[in-house]
Protein backbone atom coordinates (compact mmCIF):
# COMPACT_ATOMS: atom_id res chain seq x y z
CA UNK A 1 0.00 0.00 0.00
CA UNK A 2 2.74 2.05 0.84
CA UNK A 3 4.60 1.51 -2.14
CA UNK A 4 1.35 2.05 -4.75
CA UNK A 5 1.01 5.93 -2.18
CA UNK A 6 4.46 6.84 -3.07
CA UNK A 7 3.81 6.02 -7.27
CA UNK A 8 1.16 8.23 -7.47
CA UNK A 9 2.89 10.84 -5.46
CA UNK A 10 5.69 10.28 -8.20
CA UNK A 11 3.10 10.19 -11.28
CA UNK A 12 1.46 13.59 -9.77
CA UNK A 13 4.55 15.38 -9.63
CA UNK A 14 6.07 14.12 -12.76
CA UNK A 15 2.43 15.80 -14.57
CA UNK A 16 3.06 18.78 -12.64
CA UNK A 17 6.01 19.58 -13.55
CA UNK A 18 5.23 18.48 -16.94
CA UNK A 19 2.66 21.15 -16.97
CA UNK A 20 4.93 24.21 -16.10
CA UNK A 21 7.40 23.36 -18.33
CA UNK A 22 4.61 23.35 -21.54
CA UNK A 23 3.45 26.87 -19.95
CA UNK A 24 6.53 28.12 -19.80
CA UNK A 25 7.28 27.52 -23.26
CA UNK A 26 4.02 28.98 -24.90
CA UNK A 27 4.60 32.56 -22.75
CA UNK A 28 7.59 32.55 -24.50
CA UNK A 29 5.88 32.00 -28.16
CA UNK A 30 4.20 35.05 -29.35
CA UNK A 31 0.15 35.16 -30.58
CA UNK A 32 0.90 34.31 -33.89
CA UNK A 33 3.72 31.49 -32.92
CA UNK A 34 0.76 29.78 -30.53
CA UNK A 35 -1.02 26.60 -31.32
CA UNK A 36 -3.92 28.25 -29.44
CA UNK A 37 -3.80 31.50 -30.40
CA UNK A 38 -7.64 32.97 -31.23
CA UNK A 39 -8.24 36.30 -32.51
CA UNK A 40 -7.67 39.12 -29.90
CA UNK A 41 -10.63 41.01 -29.61
CA UNK A 42 -8.98 44.72 -29.22
CA UNK A 43 -10.63 47.36 -26.02
CA UNK A 44 -13.97 48.63 -27.52
CA UNK A 45 -12.53 51.74 -26.72
CA UNK A 46 -9.92 51.43 -29.03
CA UNK A 47 -12.46 50.83 -32.11
CA UNK A 48 -11.82 53.69 -34.27
CA UNK A 49 -7.51 52.69 -34.09
CA UNK A 50 -8.43 49.05 -35.65
CA UNK A 51 -6.37 49.24 -39.00
CA UNK A 52 -8.63 49.18 -42.04
CA UNK A 53 -7.11 45.64 -43.15
CA UNK A 54 -8.70 44.20 -40.47
CA UNK A 55 -12.07 45.41 -41.09
CA UNK A 56 -13.31 42.15 -42.52
CA UNK A 57 -12.34 40.28 -39.99
CA UNK A 58 -15.31 38.24 -38.76
CA UNK A 59 -15.29 39.19 -35.26
CA UNK A 60 -14.80 42.76 -35.90
CA UNK A 61 -17.35 42.22 -38.12
CA UNK A 62 -19.72 40.96 -35.09
CA UNK A 63 -18.37 44.46 -33.00
CA UNK A 64 -19.33 46.45 -35.56
CA UNK A 65 -22.89 45.15 -35.75
CA UNK A 66 -23.27 45.17 -31.67
CA UNK A 67 -21.86 48.83 -32.16
CA UNK A 68 -24.73 49.71 -34.88
CA UNK A 69 -27.51 47.46 -32.94
CA UNK A 70 -26.55 49.51 -29.59
CA UNK A 71 -27.34 53.17 -31.39
CA UNK A 72 -29.93 51.53 -32.98
CA UNK A 73 -31.79 50.30 -29.80
CA UNK A 74 -30.41 53.91 -27.89
CA UNK A 75 -31.92 55.77 -31.25
CA UNK A 76 -35.21 53.32 -30.71
CA UNK A 77 -35.92 54.19 -26.78
CA UNK A 78 -35.61 57.76 -28.10
CA UNK A 79 -38.59 57.70 -30.35
CA UNK A 80 -40.45 55.30 -28.01
CA UNK A 81 -40.44 58.69 -25.94
CA UNK A 82 -42.68 60.84 -28.81
CA UNK A 83 -45.88 59.73 -29.22
CA UNK A 84 -46.71 58.27 -32.69
CA UNK A 85 -46.37 60.23 -35.64
CA UNK A 86 -49.62 61.32 -37.63
CA UNK A 87 -48.97 61.07 -41.46
CA UNK A 88 -52.55 62.94 -41.80
CA UNK A 89 -51.11 66.17 -39.81
CA UNK A 90 -48.41 67.31 -42.77
CA UNK A 91 -46.40 70.51 -41.97
CA UNK A 92 -44.76 72.90 -44.27
CA UNK A 93 -40.96 73.32 -43.67
CA UNK A 94 -38.52 75.64 -44.95
CA UNK A 95 -34.86 75.05 -45.57
CA UNK A 96 -33.85 78.20 -47.33
CA UNK A 97 -31.70 79.43 -43.59
CA UNK A 98 -28.08 79.82 -43.81
CA UNK A 99 -25.09 80.82 -41.71
CA UNK A 100 -21.62 82.07 -42.22
CA UNK A 101 -20.21 78.96 -40.62
CA UNK A 102 -21.99 76.09 -43.07
CA UNK A 103 -23.20 78.82 -45.76
CA UNK A 104 -20.25 81.63 -45.83
CA UNK A 105 -23.01 84.15 -45.15
CA UNK A 106 -26.36 84.67 -43.54
CA UNK A 107 -29.26 83.38 -45.65
CA UNK A 108 -32.97 84.63 -45.33
CA UNK A 109 -32.49 85.84 -41.45
CA UNK A 110 -30.93 88.95 -43.22
CA UNK A 111 -34.06 89.46 -44.70
CA UNK A 112 -35.26 93.03 -46.68
CA UNK A 113 -37.85 95.10 -45.60
CA UNK A 114 -39.85 95.06 -48.55
CA UNK A 115 -40.88 98.01 -50.06
CA UNK A 116 -45.23 98.41 -50.58
CA UNK A 117 -46.12 98.42 -54.53
CA UNK A 118 -47.74 102.27 -53.68
CA UNK A 119 -44.60 104.80 -53.81
CA UNK A 120 -46.93 107.35 -51.21
CA UNK A 121 -47.42 104.11 -48.98
CA UNK A 122 -43.43 103.05 -49.17
CA UNK A 123 -42.07 106.00 -48.31
CA UNK A 124 -43.49 106.25 -44.83
CA UNK A 125 -42.25 102.68 -43.87
CA UNK A 126 -38.48 101.36 -43.16
CA UNK A 127 -36.46 99.97 -45.86
CA UNK A 128 -33.21 98.05 -45.86
CA UNK A 129 -31.75 94.70 -44.84
CA UNK A 130 -31.80 92.91 -41.43
CA UNK A 131 -28.54 92.50 -40.05
CA UNK A 132 -28.21 88.83 -38.10
CA UNK A 133 -27.21 87.18 -35.54
CA UNK A 134 -29.46 90.07 -33.45
CA UNK A 135 -31.18 91.37 -36.38
CA UNK A 136 -33.08 89.10 -38.47
CA UNK A 137 -35.98 89.07 -40.41
CA UNK A 138 -38.86 87.69 -37.83
CA UNK A 139 -40.88 88.87 -35.14
CA UNK A 140 -39.84 86.14 -33.28
CA UNK A 141 -36.39 84.56 -32.37
CA UNK A 142 -35.54 81.04 -32.63
CA UNK A 143 -34.32 78.86 -29.74
CA UNK A 144 -31.67 77.43 -31.95
CA UNK A 145 -30.71 81.01 -33.10
CA UNK A 146 -29.81 82.21 -36.63
CA UNK A 147 -29.09 78.50 -37.85
CA UNK A 148 -28.11 76.80 -41.29
CA UNK A 149 -30.79 74.87 -43.00
CA UNK A 150 -27.54 72.56 -43.71
CA UNK A 151 -26.67 71.64 -40.31
CA UNK A 152 -27.24 67.89 -39.54
CA UNK A 153 -27.82 68.91 -35.80
CA UNK A 154 -30.25 71.56 -36.87
CA UNK A 155 -32.25 68.74 -38.81
CA UNK A 156 -31.60 66.38 -36.01
CA UNK A 157 -33.06 68.89 -33.52
CA UNK A 158 -35.93 69.56 -36.23
CA UNK A 159 -36.67 66.12 -36.72
CA UNK A 160 -37.02 65.60 -32.77
CA UNK A 161 -39.81 68.64 -32.60
CA UNK A 162 -41.38 67.42 -35.26
CA UNK A 163 -42.01 64.01 -33.33
CA UNK A 164 -42.68 66.27 -29.98
CA UNK A 165 -45.66 67.30 -31.75
CA UNK A 166 -46.43 64.01 -33.66
CA UNK A 167 -46.32 65.32 -36.93
CA UNK A 168 -45.84 62.81 -39.52
CA UNK A 169 -45.07 64.40 -42.77
CA UNK A 170 -42.80 67.54 -43.87
CA UNK A 171 -43.81 69.32 -46.98
CA UNK A 172 -40.42 70.84 -48.02
CA UNK A 173 -40.04 73.81 -50.27
CA UNK A 174 -38.39 73.14 -53.04
CA UNK A 175 -37.32 74.83 -56.12
CA UNK A 176 -35.68 72.43 -59.20
CA UNK A 177 -31.65 72.48 -58.73
CA UNK A 178 -29.40 75.67 -59.35
CA UNK A 179 -32.89 77.65 -59.12
CA UNK A 180 -33.85 79.44 -55.91
CA UNK A 181 -35.98 82.30 -54.70
CA UNK A 182 -35.49 85.76 -54.65
CA UNK A 183 -33.94 85.75 -51.51
CA UNK A 184 -32.25 82.34 -50.95
CA UNK A 185 -29.47 79.87 -52.76
CA UNK A 186 -30.22 76.42 -54.33
CA UNK A 187 -31.62 74.02 -51.80
CA UNK A 188 -32.33 70.91 -54.00
CA UNK A 189 -28.57 69.56 -52.84
CA UNK A 190 -29.45 68.99 -49.32
CA UNK A 191 -32.07 66.57 -49.64
CA UNK A 192 -30.77 63.82 -49.19
CA UNK A 193 -29.70 64.47 -46.04
CA UNK A 194 -33.21 65.64 -44.81
CA UNK A 195 -34.80 62.51 -45.78
CA UNK A 196 -31.72 60.46 -44.43
CA UNK A 197 -32.47 62.35 -41.08
CA UNK A 198 -35.86 61.83 -41.10
CA UNK A 199 -35.65 58.34 -42.18
CA UNK A 200 -34.08 57.77 -38.53
CA UNK A 201 -37.21 59.68 -36.97
CA UNK A 202 -40.14 57.68 -39.01
CA UNK A 203 -40.89 60.86 -40.54
CA UNK A 204 -41.60 60.87 -44.18
CA UNK A 205 -40.93 63.71 -46.69
CA UNK A 206 -43.52 65.84 -49.12
CA UNK A 207 -42.52 68.27 -51.99
CA UNK A 208 -44.00 71.98 -51.98
CA UNK A 209 -43.37 72.67 -55.59
CA UNK A 210 -42.73 76.24 -56.09
CA UNK A 211 -44.08 78.72 -58.53
CA UNK A 212 -39.76 78.82 -60.16
CA UNK A 213 -39.24 80.81 -62.92
CA UNK A 214 -41.32 80.08 -66.48
CA UNK A 215 -43.05 77.04 -64.91
CA UNK A 216 -45.03 75.68 -67.20
CA UNK A 217 -46.33 71.98 -67.87
CA UNK A 218 -43.04 70.86 -69.59
CA UNK A 219 -40.42 71.62 -67.42
CA UNK A 220 -43.34 71.03 -64.58
CA UNK A 221 -43.40 67.23 -66.20
CA UNK A 222 -39.68 67.24 -66.32
CA UNK A 223 -39.02 68.17 -62.19
CA UNK A 224 -41.82 65.59 -61.14
CA UNK A 225 -39.87 63.09 -62.69
CA UNK A 226 -36.91 64.11 -61.38
CA UNK A 227 -37.81 64.24 -57.74
CA UNK A 228 -39.45 60.80 -57.87
CA UNK A 229 -36.06 59.35 -59.92
CA UNK A 230 -34.26 60.64 -57.53
CA UNK A 231 -35.91 60.69 -54.11
CA UNK A 232 -38.81 58.21 -54.59
CA UNK A 233 -36.92 55.13 -53.71
CA UNK A 234 -36.21 56.26 -50.33
CA UNK A 235 -37.67 55.59 -47.43
CA UNK A 236 -38.53 58.87 -45.97
CA UNK A 237 -40.15 59.60 -49.44
CA UNK A 238 -43.97 60.54 -48.52
CA UNK A 239 -46.31 57.74 -50.87
CA UNK A 240 -50.14 57.71 -50.16
CA UNK A 241 -52.66 54.99 -51.38
CA UNK A 242 -55.85 56.40 -53.52
CA UNK A 243 -59.19 54.95 -53.24
CA UNK A 244 -57.95 52.63 -56.63
CA UNK A 245 -55.19 51.24 -54.48
CA UNK A 246 -52.83 53.02 -56.42
CA UNK A 247 -49.00 54.06 -54.00
CA UNK A 248 -48.63 57.51 -55.34
CA UNK A 249 -46.13 60.45 -54.05
CA UNK A 250 -47.84 63.96 -53.33
CA UNK A 251 -47.12 67.33 -54.18
CA UNK A 252 -48.28 70.47 -52.96
CA UNK A 253 -47.89 72.94 -55.59
CA UNK A 254 -47.67 76.73 -54.76
CA UNK A 255 -49.47 79.64 -56.17
CA UNK A 256 -50.88 76.72 -58.90
CA UNK A 257 -53.41 79.67 -60.33
CA UNK A 258 -50.29 81.08 -62.41
CA UNK A 259 -50.74 78.89 -64.44
CA UNK A 260 -54.03 78.60 -66.83
CA UNK A 261 -56.36 75.79 -66.47
CA UNK A 262 -55.00 74.45 -69.91
CA UNK A 263 -51.96 74.45 -69.21
CA UNK A 264 -52.73 72.32 -66.33
CA UNK A 265 -54.79 69.99 -68.26
CA UNK A 266 -52.03 69.56 -70.63
CA UNK A 267 -50.12 67.36 -68.00
CA UNK A 268 -53.07 65.98 -65.76
CA UNK A 269 -55.83 65.36 -67.73
CA UNK A 270 -55.82 61.05 -68.76
CA UNK A 271 -57.15 62.22 -72.34
CA UNK A 272 -53.85 64.55 -73.09
CA UNK A 273 -51.28 63.12 -75.14
CA UNK A 274 -48.71 64.34 -72.72
CA UNK A 275 -50.51 64.18 -69.40
CA UNK A 276 -48.14 62.48 -66.60
CA UNK A 277 -51.29 59.67 -65.64
CA UNK A 278 -50.46 56.50 -65.94
CA UNK A 279 -47.05 57.01 -66.49
CA UNK A 280 -44.38 56.52 -63.44
CA UNK A 281 -44.34 59.74 -62.41
CA UNK A 282 -48.45 60.02 -61.86
CA UNK A 283 -49.01 61.65 -58.18
CA UNK A 284 -51.46 63.48 -56.22
CA UNK A 285 -51.60 66.65 -56.78
CA UNK A 286 -52.77 69.27 -54.60
CA UNK A 287 -53.57 73.19 -56.09
CA UNK A 288 -53.52 75.84 -53.71
CA UNK A 289 -56.97 77.28 -53.48
CA UNK A 290 -56.94 81.28 -53.11
CA UNK A 291 -60.07 83.00 -54.48
CA UNK A 292 -63.55 81.16 -55.19
CA UNK A 293 -63.08 80.83 -58.46
CA UNK A 294 -60.50 78.90 -58.66
CA UNK A 295 -62.89 76.02 -57.31
CA UNK A 296 -63.87 75.66 -60.96
CA UNK A 297 -60.29 76.00 -62.90
CA UNK A 298 -58.73 73.67 -60.46
CA UNK A 299 -61.30 70.77 -61.31
CA UNK A 300 -60.81 71.63 -65.02
CA UNK A 301 -57.39 71.84 -64.73
CA UNK A 302 -57.31 67.79 -63.49
CA UNK A 303 -55.60 68.35 -59.93
CA UNK A 304 -56.40 65.88 -57.34
CA UNK A 305 -57.18 68.29 -54.62
CA UNK A 306 -56.97 71.43 -52.77
CA UNK A 307 -54.94 73.26 -50.02
CA UNK A 308 -55.24 76.51 -48.19
CA UNK A 309 -51.88 77.65 -47.25
CA UNK A 310 -52.16 80.71 -45.42
CA UNK A 311 -52.19 81.10 -42.04
CA UNK A 312 -54.43 84.31 -41.68
CA UNK A 313 -58.07 83.36 -41.36
CA UNK A 314 -60.09 85.79 -43.77
CA UNK A 315 -57.24 86.47 -45.85
CA UNK A 316 -58.38 84.80 -48.70
CA UNK A 317 -61.18 83.14 -49.68
CA UNK A 318 -59.50 79.61 -49.03
CA UNK A 319 -58.04 80.53 -45.88
CA UNK A 320 -60.98 81.67 -44.34
CA UNK A 321 -62.41 79.37 -41.96
CA UNK A 322 -66.60 79.97 -42.24
CA UNK A 323 -66.03 78.98 -45.64
CA UNK A 324 -64.27 75.24 -44.89
CA UNK A 325 -67.06 73.15 -44.72
CA UNK A 326 -68.75 74.50 -48.91
CA UNK A 327 -65.15 73.83 -49.81
CA UNK A 328 -65.29 70.42 -48.49
CA UNK A 329 -68.60 69.33 -49.90
CA UNK A 330 -67.47 70.72 -53.17
CA UNK A 331 -64.32 68.26 -53.17
CA UNK A 332 -67.19 65.73 -51.95
CA UNK A 333 -68.74 66.41 -54.86
CA UNK A 334 -66.25 66.15 -57.20
CA UNK A 335 -63.83 63.61 -55.86
CA UNK A 336 -61.25 66.08 -54.40
CA UNK A 337 -58.88 65.93 -51.48
CA UNK A 338 -59.29 68.42 -49.14
CA UNK A 339 -56.71 69.97 -47.10
CA UNK A 340 -57.09 72.74 -44.96
CA UNK A 341 -54.16 75.10 -43.33
CA UNK A 342 -54.01 76.14 -39.84
CA UNK A 343 -51.51 78.31 -38.73
CA UNK A 344 -50.68 79.79 -34.66
CA UNK A 345 -51.14 82.95 -35.71
CA UNK A 346 -49.88 85.77 -38.56
CA UNK A 347 -47.31 88.42 -38.20
CA UNK A 348 -45.02 89.73 -41.35
CA UNK A 349 -44.09 93.17 -40.59
CA UNK A 350 -40.26 92.42 -40.05
CA UNK A 351 -39.77 91.63 -43.83
CA UNK A 352 -43.74 93.65 -44.89
CA UNK A 353 -43.62 96.79 -42.34
CA UNK A 354 -47.01 98.50 -44.05
CA UNK A 355 -49.20 94.70 -43.99
CA UNK A 356 -50.01 95.22 -39.89
CA UNK A 357 -54.11 94.99 -40.93
CA UNK A 358 -53.15 91.11 -42.02
CA UNK A 359 -51.30 90.27 -38.49
CA UNK A 360 -53.09 87.72 -36.08
CA UNK A 361 -52.53 87.29 -32.63
CA UNK A 362 -51.50 84.40 -31.35
CA UNK A 363 -53.47 85.09 -28.24
CA UNK A 364 -51.19 82.48 -26.14
CA UNK A 365 -52.16 79.89 -28.30
CA UNK A 366 -55.79 80.10 -29.03
CA UNK A 367 -56.09 81.25 -32.64
CA UNK A 368 -54.06 78.14 -33.07
CA UNK A 369 -56.61 76.03 -31.56
CA UNK A 370 -59.72 77.69 -32.41
CA UNK A 371 -58.30 77.41 -36.34
CA UNK A 372 -57.61 73.25 -35.68
CA UNK A 373 -61.15 73.00 -33.87
CA UNK A 374 -62.82 74.63 -37.39
CA UNK A 375 -60.17 72.85 -39.49
CA UNK A 376 -62.08 69.25 -37.87
CA UNK A 377 -65.02 70.08 -38.00
CA UNK A 378 -64.92 69.89 -42.00
CA UNK A 379 -64.11 66.66 -41.94
CA UNK A 380 -61.24 66.89 -43.60
CA UNK A 381 -58.81 64.45 -45.44
CA UNK A 382 -55.61 65.72 -43.99
CA UNK A 383 -54.87 68.64 -42.07
CA UNK A 384 -51.86 70.85 -43.33
CA UNK A 385 -50.01 73.21 -40.93
CA UNK A 386 -48.47 76.19 -42.02
CA UNK A 387 -45.91 76.35 -40.46
CA UNK A 388 -42.78 74.64 -39.06
CA UNK A 389 -40.57 77.16 -39.90
CA UNK A 390 -41.40 80.23 -41.91
CA UNK A 391 -40.04 82.63 -39.47
CA UNK A 392 -40.61 85.88 -41.93
CA UNK A 393 -43.98 85.49 -41.54
CA UNK A 394 -44.47 84.56 -38.18
CA UNK A 395 -46.33 81.51 -38.50
CA UNK A 396 -43.65 79.53 -37.52
CA UNK A 397 -44.21 76.30 -34.32
CA UNK A 398 -40.62 75.66 -34.14
CA UNK A 399 -39.54 76.62 -30.39
CA UNK A 400 -38.99 80.07 -29.96
CA UNK A 401 -37.33 81.90 -26.80
CA UNK A 402 -37.30 85.69 -25.37
CA UNK A 403 -34.72 88.15 -26.99
CA UNK A 404 -33.22 91.09 -25.82
CA UNK A 405 -31.12 93.50 -28.29
CA UNK A 406 -32.18 96.49 -30.26
CA UNK A 407 -34.48 94.69 -32.24
CA UNK A 408 -37.82 93.71 -30.19
CA UNK A 409 -39.16 90.70 -30.38
CA UNK A 410 -42.07 88.80 -29.69
CA UNK A 411 -42.21 85.47 -27.72
CA UNK A 412 -44.56 82.54 -26.48
CA UNK A 413 -44.70 83.71 -22.88
CA UNK A 414 -46.48 82.98 -20.51
CA UNK A 415 -45.92 79.62 -22.22
CA UNK A 416 -42.76 77.78 -22.64
CA UNK A 417 -41.05 77.36 -25.93
CA UNK A 418 -42.73 74.12 -27.42
CA UNK A 419 -46.15 75.59 -26.28
CA UNK A 420 -47.19 74.98 -30.25
CA UNK A 421 -45.55 71.81 -30.78
CA UNK A 422 -47.48 70.71 -27.59
CA UNK A 423 -51.34 72.03 -28.64
CA UNK A 424 -50.05 70.18 -32.26
CA UNK A 425 -49.69 66.44 -30.89
CA UNK A 426 -52.88 67.38 -28.80
CA UNK A 427 -54.99 67.82 -31.84
CA UNK A 428 -53.13 65.24 -33.72
CA UNK A 429 -54.24 62.98 -31.47
CA UNK A 430 -57.83 64.20 -31.57
CA UNK A 431 -57.29 64.17 -35.43
CA UNK A 432 -56.76 60.53 -35.35
CA UNK A 433 -59.40 59.22 -33.10
CA UNK A 434 -61.86 61.59 -35.51
CA UNK A 435 -60.74 59.51 -38.44
CA UNK A 436 -61.19 56.60 -37.20
CA UNK A 437 -64.60 57.31 -36.10
CA UNK A 438 -65.76 58.99 -39.36
CA UNK A 439 -64.35 55.82 -41.35
CA UNK A 440 -66.71 53.43 -38.72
Amino acid sequence: MARFRRKSCITLLALILLALVITLVLKALSPEDSPFSGPVFPDRKNEDQIPRENENKPHQIQMNNAAKSDRDEEREATLRRFPPPNYYVHTFYYTWFGNPKFDGKYIHWDHPQLAHWDLKVAHGYPQGRHSPPDDIGSNFYPSLGAYSSKDPSIIEDHMQQLRTAAIGVIAVSWYPPDMKDDNGEPTDDFVPLLLEVAQKYHIKVAFHIEPYKDRDEVNMFSNVKYIIERYGEHPAFFKYRTNTGKLLPLFYVYDSYLMNSEQWAKLLKHTEADSIRDTPYDAIFIALLVEEKHKREIVTSGFDGVYTYFATNGFSYGSTQRNWDSIKAYCEDNNLIFIPSVGPGYIDTSIRPWNLQNTRNRINGKYYETSLSKALEARPDFISITSFNEWHEGTQIEMAIPKTSQTVYLDYLPNKPAIYLEITRKWAAIFGGERRRWQE
